[in-house]
């Protein structure tokens, strides 16, 4: 699988569940948080600053799912990247 143009392929990357005031907060549950964590599996030939490896935070709103090989992933813009790790 081989993205395109400036568009990027991410596994997304299970946050661990949080304790806050003795109650367990799932990923779900947390509304609060805007931004996901994945690792970039591919990347468009025109997308210049991300490589293939990359860990990245996202907009939890941007992008599409796509299942390839029995696997979910997310599909987003290179612009809907906010930072690298």
């Amino acid at each position: 699988m081989k993205a395109v143009n400036y568009f990027v392929v991410v596994d997304k990357i299970k946050e661990p569940e949080r304790k806050v005031g003795g109650l367990i907060l799932k990923e779900e549950n947390d509304e609060d948080v805007r931004y996901c964590k994945g690792k970039v599996i591919s990347t468009g030939n025109l997308v210049e600053v991300i490589k293939d490896g990359d860990v990245i935070w996202y907009d939890k709103h941007a992008g599409h799912g796509i299942e390839y090989n029995n696997k979910f992933y997310f599909v987003l813009k290179a612009s809907d990247i906010v930072l690298v790790d």
